[in-house]
């Protein structure tokens, strides 16, 4: 009983070896060093899901572009996305770019100021729910990797955050947002002051009401990443109709507690269950989303 023990606790020692070693290597504490080794093994053998690019030839070339990233610009493009608030908004503004025709269905992801509009979520977040922040040692590690997966994983909680802030009222998030941009203008904190300025000016001088839907697309392509979801525009049968997927339902954790989907037969918008949706088998190959 006593061999059974200690031969099965072989793994948990090398692996707290491991995290002792890099907490030593980065300088942080064992807890952070621990999250990132988890982070770390999660990016690996990771699917990574296809984004739609229907009949769009500029959104493919520029997957395609991304996909060839040498690994300086992959480092570059992760160090952004681990920029928070302004950096990470003008990332996912860029690697989801606008879906110009979805069957039939519209523009996804698209509208004027979808950067700005992300980063005043994330703002209101900075503001509201501090905790929710990623720490910058731990976004810093990961960005290093070249790998946006990981600093993807740090920033779940936070980006989950902000998708489920657009499910409110535009006029209560805006009354937030506001309220968060003012207090972070007064605030001590000269890189939060700079950026709040900075969005202040943007919330003054333009209406970013029609980024909305398209920031809405945005956050739901990057949390399906994780479960291995359907990101909007992916075409889907549900029983004999065809459709497409124009968003997803959240709960505050674990994957999409449903899709909304609209039929070719039916302009309304119907939110299905996971369960009865299946992707077109019919669909063309698409780049994968890094």
């Amino acid at each position: 009983m006593t061999g059974t023990r200690s031969r099965r606790s072989v793994p948990d020692r090398a692996r707290r070896r491991a995290i002792r070693a890099l907490a030593a290597e980065l300088g942080v504490a064992y807890s952070v060093a621990a999250r990132l080794l988890t982070a770390q093994a999660a990016t690996v053998g990771r699917r990574r899901v296809r984004l739609p690019i229907g009949n769009d030839e500029h959104r493919a070339w520029m997957f395609a572009a991304r996909e060839h990233r040498s690994f300086h610009s992959r480092v570059r493009d992760a160090r952004q996305a681990a920029d928070l608030p302004l950096g990470r908004a003008v990332h996912l503004a860029r690697r989801f770019p606008p879906l110009r025709a979805a069957a039939g269905i519209g523009p996804l992801y698209s509208g004027d100021g979808r950067e700005t509009t992300i980063a005043m979520l994330y703002a209101v977040l900075v503001q509201e729910s501090p905790s929710l922040l990623p720490a910058k040692d731990e976004l810093d590690w990961a960005a290093e990797l070249g790998e946006e997966a990981g600093v993807d994983i740090a920033c779940a909680g936070l980006d989950r955050a902000a998708r489920q802030l657009l499910d409110q009222d535009g006029w209560r998030l805006w009354a937030r947002v506001e309220a968060a941009l003012a207090a972070a203008e007064a605030g001590a904190d000269r890189w939060v002051r700079d950026a709040a300025i900075t969005l202040g000016r943007e919330l003054r001088s333009r209406s970013l009401r029609g980024s909305l839907a398209g920031v809405r697309h945005i956050f739901d392509a990057l949390l399906v990443e994780t479960y291995d979801g359907l990101p909007p525009g992916t075409r889907v049968r549900l029983g004999d109709l065809a459709g497409t997927v124009v968003g997803a339902g959240w709960a505050p954790t674990g994957p999409p507690i449903g899709y909304e989907v609209r039929l070719d037969t039916d302009p309304a918008t119907r939110v299905v269950p996971v369960a009865d949706l299946v992707p077109e088998s019919t669909a063309e190959p698409e780049p994968a989303s890094s």
